[in-house]
């Protein structure tokens, strides 16, 4: 009995590498999200050749400033997006399979990789999401249009409700330290 109880805890235990496919999945997934900003980066570039062009009238240019920085915020959210995925996949390698050595030696490795525990990568997790809704929050905000009081209003309470959470953030971040 001993044999086969060792034998399916063995079988339990090596079960673990099954998170492999997740990770692989969040990288590829990382480097495909992480080439598409990177090719909308460059396009609105190439693009930006325009904005100079004497013939632009003002409200060309005016557009065309407008759409570039909506260009721009899709770019950053692609980067953090791409950011997520590789967070997480380096975080569950951690946590599942083995300890990344490399990221916990390295002196120029910054310390968001290193994940110790399931909260950890949570907390990491969290951080990443909420730049991104953020950065989503502020491309909203370049394409809104006010047509009264309240819609100001609510915008504004949008923004107070991001900054409680960014210093909820932050707040539980030195609670945690202090621990």
């Amino acid at each position: 009995m001993k044999i086969i109880e060792s034998m399916f805890e063995s079988f339990l235990w090596n079960s673990r590498l099954m998170v492999l496919a997740a990770v692989l999945a969040s990288l590829a997934s990382a480097v495909a999200v992480l080439y598409m900003a990177s090719v909308d980066a460059w396009m609105m570039i190439s693009h930006l050749g325009e904005y100079m062009s004497p013939e632009l009238g003002a409200e060309a240019r005016a557009q065309l400033r407008a759409s570039s920085i909506a260009h721009v915020v899709e770019v950053i959210d692609g980067y953090l997006l791409a950011t997520v995925l590789l967070i997480f996949a380096l975080g569950l390698y951690e946590l599942f399979i083995s300890k990344i050595e490399q990221a916990s030696e390295s002196e120029s490795s910054s310390k968001i990789l290193v994940i110790k525990n399931l909260d950890d990568l949570k907390s990491r997790l969290a951080k990443v999401i909420l730049m991104i809704l953020i950065v989503k929050y502020f491309e909203h905000a370049l394409s809104m249009t006010f047509n009264d009081a309240k819609d100001l209003l609510y915008f504004a309470g949008g923004i107070a409700l991001l900054g409680l959470a960014l210093y909820l953030t932050h707040a539980s971040e030195h609670h945690t330290e202090n621990k």
